[in-house]
């Protein structure tokens, strides 16, 4: 394998390639994918194995044989170790206990006597897709590449299937194209050597949740500390989010223990009763070596910010518009403070905490110590009594549940015990959208409910797993739109190998009315101060979201004006218009807006990429 460099590259955070076989066939397809600044590894026969954009730093390929390994992102494998085990590859599914054995979040893609495995990560933060192009099966990292070498339009009906609060799973994981599937992120791609057929197979699967939290603990702190290692052991400066909270403190203390120079980064928050930057400066006393940047609380972007200028250029709608002037605003400071990669607590809420969804099962197999926590439960989050006992009561099998919620998009919003407790988050729509759009999301949730299967039998698992791979989602673009601005970011607790750990951990030690995410204070014990981890709670940021959706109407209004999903008759923009006319309307502050705003923005992003675009 050599690889070719048309250009210097890209930087680093970006990663994104095509993968073809070795065939005479793909390498026609593969011209297709060639851009200004495109990178190429190729065959031994010379034909492009990948092609894409990629830094130097992100991409360690070794060949033994007829054995060829790449890993493209974070991993802190060298070329010699691949090298090794690339040797020892007779088959293909060898690779599943490769991928599984390995810290840090990366693609990993292999070849073997013309055979080609291409698989993501389990958490869905790196994504594979594939297509057929002139008879030709290709993979690739992004939807939207192989979309525009098709010249394919999105596909309306799955717009409106996004216009959905929330699109429960799978709806969420398909693609924006028909012709493009989406490899579910616990399957890897196997391409067959002519490149004519592909099949997808099961690489990753949950542990089951039975280990004692004692137990489990040294094996979370050694995951999130080779998580946190894999992106510090290079040295040089690092920046970490410090909110003062459990997530980010736990990262930040485990940023010190390296090589890297970390810089700590706190926004406090506008509402007067938030406390983050009480408990970032009390990390702070026990880090003498970090310095710690605190910006001006009133000069954080509001919610809601800069949704007109928006024009990354992303492969599906994503919520995260809505934060991301936030999320960007101050990495410029970092980077020019010297640091090469930002940290971030993201995914500690989703692998340190639990949901409560498992006491349905429990209370089943320990109806006294269940019934003991869901009185706590009900105190903590305000159930009614008798919305816990039909939730409790409530055996629907996965399929018959998503097929009921097609019945009832247009219901109220489900009560947030009955989400506690159950699937999920029953989908719903809203009244700016059509009747339309309606009937084309109700069959595509009915479609979806006759074979659907739930990600674990156990609803709480399920909506463990499904609740972290919709953050992924967002996270995945947010890093995208990072690495443009020049300061890339990383997310160590939504690493798999976080993941399966903290998945471990039996539910009911997992989660409880009592405790504060005990499972990651019972991990950084002697890593974060113990003053540190009595911290019981965590900033809402609603004083932001609010302020937004009164501050930023104007925008809110001009985004109706010559709407993209109003011309294909998939919302009534006048409707809309008058929502933003009248920001404190009743549910706006539940973000019923988001998917919608979502869809709208990224229409608009593909017209400013001059890519193609639906027709009605």
């Amino acid at each position: 394998m050599t690889e070719l460099h048309e250009s210097a590259g890209t930087g680093p955070g970006d990663a994104h390639f095509a993968v073809f076989t070795d065939h005479a066939d793909a390498a026609a397809v593969a011209r297709s994918f060639a851009r200004p600044g495109s990178r190429s590894v190729a065959h031994a026969s010379g034909r492009p194995w990948l092609v894409g954009h990629w830094h130097d730093d992100e991409v360690v390929t070794a060949q033994a044989g007829t054995a060829v390994l790449t890993v493209v992102g974070c991993c802190p494998i060298d070329a010699d170790e691949l090298r090794r085990r690339a040797a020892r590859l007779r088959d293909l599914t060898e690779l599943d206990a490769l991928a599984r054995s390995l810290p840090g979040s990366f693609h990993l893609v292999g070849a073997l006597d013309g055979q080609i495995r291409v698989q993501g990560t389990a958490s869905g933060l790196r994504l594979v897709f594939h297509t057929e192009i002139d008879g030709v099966q290709v993979a690739a990292t992004r939807a939207d590449t192989l979309a525009a070498v098709l010249g394919l339009d999105p596909d309306v009906e799955e717009l409106a299937v996004r216009l959905l609060w929330p699109a429960p799973y799978p709806l969420f994981e398909t693609s924006l194209w028909r012709a493009v599937t989406a490899v579910p992120p616990q399957d890897a791609l196997v391409m067959a050597a002519d490149g004519r057929t592909v099949r997808h197979t099961r690489w990753w699967t949950p542990p089951e949740p039975v280990l004692p939290l004692a137990e489990a603990a040294p094996l979370i702190r050694t995951a999130l500390e080779e998580a946190v290692g894999a992106r510090t052991r290079q040295g040089g400066v690092v920046s970490c989010d410090l909110s003062g909270g459990l997530d980010s403190t736990s990262v930040c203390f485990l940023a010190d223990r390296s090589p890297a120079r970390v810089v700590a980064s706190t926004w406090p928050g506008r509402d007067p009763a938030d406390t983050d930057l009480h408990w970032a400066e009390r990390a702070i006393g026990h880090l003498p070596d970090v310095e710690h940047v605190v910006w001006d609380a009133d000069a954080s972007p509001l919610v809601y910010e800069d949704l007109l200028d928006i024009d990354d250029l992303l492969d599906e709608p994503t919520i995260g518009v809505m934060d991301r002037s936030r999320v960007l605003h101050h990495l410029p400071g970092l980077a020019a403070r010297g640091s090469r990669l930002h940290l971030t607590g993201i995914g500690g809420d989703h692998v340190a905490w639990c949901s409560e969804a498992y006491y349905h099962q429990l209370l089943r197999t320990r109806p006294l110590f269940a019934l003991r926590q869901l009185r706590g439960f009900r105190a903590l989050w305000q159930w009614p009594l008798g919305g816990t006992v039909r939730a409790l009561s409530d055996s629907r099998p996965y399929r018959k549940w998503l097929a009921d919620g097609a019945g009832r998009l247009r219901g109220p919003l489900p009560p947030s015990v009955a989400t506690g407790l159950g699937w999920g988050m029953a989908p719903r729509l809203f009244d700016w959208v059509t009747p339309e759009a309606e009937g084309m999301a109700r069959r595509a949730v009915l479609e979806a409910a006759a074979t659907a299967s739930p990600l674990h039998p156990d609803r709480g698992l399920h909506s463990d797993l499904e609740q972290i791979r919709s953050c992924t989602r967002i996270i995945r673009q947010w890093d995208r739109m990072a690495a443009r601005v020049g300061l890339p970011m990383a997310s160590p607790f939504l690493d798999d190998r976080v993941i399966e750990a903290c998945l471990a951990v039996r539910p009911s030690e997992r989660v409880t009315p009592w405790r504060y995410k005990p499972v990651l204070s019972a991990a950084m014990r002697g890593i974060v101060p113990e003053d540190c981890l009595r911290r019981s709670n965590k900033a809402t940021a609603s004083m932001d979201a609010s302020n937004g959706l009164r501050e930023h109407r104007a925008d809110l209004l001009a985004l109706w004006e010559d709407s993209r999903l109003e011309a294909l008759g998939l919302v009534d923009a006048a409707e809309l218009r008058r929502l933003a006319r009248r920001p404190a309307s009743k549910g706006l502050s539940d973000a019923i807006l988001y998917s919608t705003i979502a869809a709208e923005v990224w229409l608009r992003g593909i017209a400013r990429g001059h890519t193609r675009v639906p027709q009605p």
